[in-house]
């Protein structure tokens, strides 16, 4: 099962006949197709994910700004196999760009090896595949700023001793691995008073994660403090704390968004959490797309290009956009969030 949204923009102005249209923040001069075809398809991990519906609102707002068409489509559940068939359909398409959040570093790369074959610019974003098999990737933060900020934050709500563990979202997401691999050897050099005893996998499903997190307490009971990495596994999470006789004893930290987490942090179930704005993940993510398509970049190192309110972003190695440093929320700043 699947759905799709689609956002187009009219223009408001008549066209001088012959003039060729360009995106919004690229060069006046004769750099660039300032062309390309402006259909650009979403494939995030799986619908229904709040995280994920604010980072498309981020590049609906975007393709809006640069008269261009955005179209949503994507699985029920994050698997890489479920997101296949949707990258075949927007390559037969002939869309001018695709921005993907990958559910695993290479059993993607096939089919979008294709579509960037048959023409297609392929942007990822939040979760990465391997290099050779996209053109650009929009990461939200560095693998190490996400990994620290958590660790950092779990061992100020512990005191620095105890026992932790980790629900992550499925075993195989690309992102996810990479801050646990971080985690563990941040725990190792910082904290060594804080021992990592389990590792469980909610797959970004809700009632999974709920039901995971009373496995976690009730196999270690003596835990002190759990960390997920994933917007719905720390909100179920949370919500099971919340309602039980742990709330105030286990903390909990991770990756989450204000308007999901703000009842947890002002009930007291929740210190601090940590995150960046999915919405300016997706809006830049659509912005270096159509970047791509327009030919003002081409993913190659040094590369510049603006992104509207966010302003001007460079190609780092290995064609990576770096979004910013992570945030953290807590019941002094929540309130000004709302996303």
């Amino acid at each position: 099962m699947f759905r799709s949204r689609r956002v187009a923009t009219l223009a408001a102005v008549t066209l001088v006949a012959g003039l060729s249209l360009t995106a919004c923040g690229g060069d006046d001069g004769d750099s660039g197709s300032g062309g390309g075809d402006s259909s650009i398809t979403m494939l995030p991990k799986n619908l229904g994910n709040p995280y994920f519906d604010t980072s498309t609102a981020g590049a609906e707002k975007a393709a809006e700004e640069l008269d261009a068409e955005v179209e949503e489509v994507g699985p029920d559940t994050a698997s890489p196999e479920a997101q296949v068939p949707f990258i075949n359909t927007a390559a037969q398409q002939g869309v001018g760009g695709l921005i993907v959040s990958a559910n695993d570093p290479e059993a993607i790369c096939d089919a979008l090896t294709e579509a960037m074959d048959a023409g297609v610019s392929v942007v990822t974003f939040d979760s990465d595949t391997n290099p050779e098999c996209r053109d650009l990737f929009i990461n939200q933060a560095t693998a190490e700023g996400i990994a620290k900020v958590q660790v950092d934050l779990i061992a100020e709500q512990i005191g620095g001793s105890g026992e932790v563990a980790v629900l992550s979202a499925a075993a195989n997401a690309t992102n996810q691995n990479a801050w646990i691999e971080m985690m563990e050897a941040e725990l190792e050099t910082s904290y060594p008073d804080i021992e990592l005893v389990d590792i469980v996998y909610g797959d970004d499903d809700d009632q999974k994660s709920f039901d995971q997190t009373a496995a976690l307490l009730q196999a270690h009971p003596d835990l002190k403090g759990i960390i997920s990495p994933t917007t719905v596994g720390i909100a179920a999470a949370a919500r099971y704390l919340s309602d039980s006789e742990h709330k105030g004893k286990v903390a909990l930290t991770g990756l989450g968004t204000p308007n999901q987490m703000r009842e947890y942090v002002e009930n007291g179930t929740v210190e601090a959490f940590a995150l960046w704005n999915p919405e300016d993940l997706g809006y830049l993510a659509m912005y270096a797309t159509k970047a791509l398509v327009d030919g003002d970049i081409e993913g190659e190192e040094g590369d510049t290009f603006e992104a509207g309110d966010l302003g001007e972003y460079t190609v780092g190695a290995d064609g990576e956009v770096l979004l910013g440093d992570p945030y953290v929320f807590n019941k002094d700043n929540i309130g000004d969030f709302d996303f």
